[in-house]
C-alpha cells in the first residue's frame, strides 16, 4: 500500500508541476503579445508622424504646396513658400490666363493628390 501512496503522490506532484509550467507559459505568452502590440502601435504612430517624401525639399505627409513661377516655369514649393519641392517642365505661358495669374501669385495646393492631379493635367 505504501507503494501506491508514493505513486499517487508522484502523480499529484506531476500534475501540479504541469499546471505551474503551463500557467507560467500562458502568463509569459500574454505579456509578450501585449509588448508586441504596444511596439506595433508605437511604430505605426511613429510612421504616421514621420512619413516623408524626399526630393529637392522634404514634405511631411499632410503638408500643403504652392505652385509658383520661376524663370518662366512652374515650380512646386512646400508650405513655407521657400523650400523647392519639385521643378517642373511646365511653362507658365502655356497655362490658361487665369491659372497663369494664380501661379504668379502662388497657387495653393491642399495635398499631394491635388498637386499631382495638376501636374498630370498640365505636363507635356
Amino acid at each position: 500500500m505504501s507503494d501506491r501512496k508514493y505513486s499517487i503522490g508522484f502523480v499529484i506532484i506531476g500534475l501540479i508541476l504541469m499546471l505551474l509550467v503551463s500557467s507560467a507559459y500562458q502568463i509569459s505568452y500574454h505579456a509578450a503579445m501585449e509588448r508586441a502590440e504596444e511596439e506595433k502601435y508605437s511604430e505605426t504612430k511613429d510612421n504616421e508622424t514621420q512619413e516623408s517624401i524626399e526630393t529637392e525639399g522634404e514634405a511631411l505627409k499632410n503638408e500643403c504646396y504652392y505652385l509658383m513661377e520661376k524663370n518662366g516655369y512652374v515650380v512646386v514649393y512646400l508650405g513655407d513658400k521657400k523650400t523647392v519641392y519639385e521643378y517642373t517642365s511646365i511653362e507658365v505661358e502655356t497655362l490658361p490666363v487665369t491659372l497663369q495669374n494664380e501661379v504668379k501669385n502662388g497657387k495653393y495646393m491642399e495635398n499631394m493628390e491635388e498637386l499631382y492631379g495638376f501636374l498630370e493635367n498640365y505636363s507635356s
